[in-house]
């Protein structure tokens, strides 16, 4: 299986949609797919959040096609992930990714890989908007 055939990776503007990430890697060999949706919470550090923006990089989608490919190399497994950029409010998802897989342990393992890698290399951005009008910069 190729990166391309094996790797699924979006960043867009637009709002995600669980469903198409799920589809992209499930396979009839598949006994589990283990998806995770990053939403946007209403609270960080104890201060209230009312909404997020996302910035990205240029090249985030290479990096984020990158970290697929990686984590699909290893396992080889099916993996995809999608990054939503731009402004968010509560609810929202931020992040899908979803990992399918003969067994439900490795496809836990390999999801949870999947978005920590993500959350380590690919540059994207977000700027907290607190209820009292400030804002704060995370990942920078």
């Amino acid at each position: 299986m190729t990166d391309a055939e094996a790797v699924y990776a979006v960043v867009s503007d637009q709002p995600l949609d669980p469903a198409a990430v799920d589809a992209f890697v499930w396979r009839p060999e598949a006994g589990a797919v283990v998806s995770f949706q990053g939403i946007v919470r209403d609270h960080d550090g104890g201060r209230s959040v009312v909404a997020l923006d996302y910035r990205a990089h240029p090249e985030a989608e290479a990096f984020l096609r990158a970290c697929c490919a990686e984590v699909a190399s290893r396992t080889g497994l099916r993996v995809a992930a999608a990054h939503r950029v731009g402004a968010l409010t509560i609810g929202d998802l931020a992040l899908v990714a979803a990992v399918a897989a003969p067994h439900r342990a490795e496809a836990f393992a390999a999801c949870a890989e999947l978005v920590e890698t993500i959350k380590a290399r690919v540059p994207i951005w977000k700027r907290q908007l607190f209820e009292d009008g400030a804002s704060e910069w995370v990942g920078l």
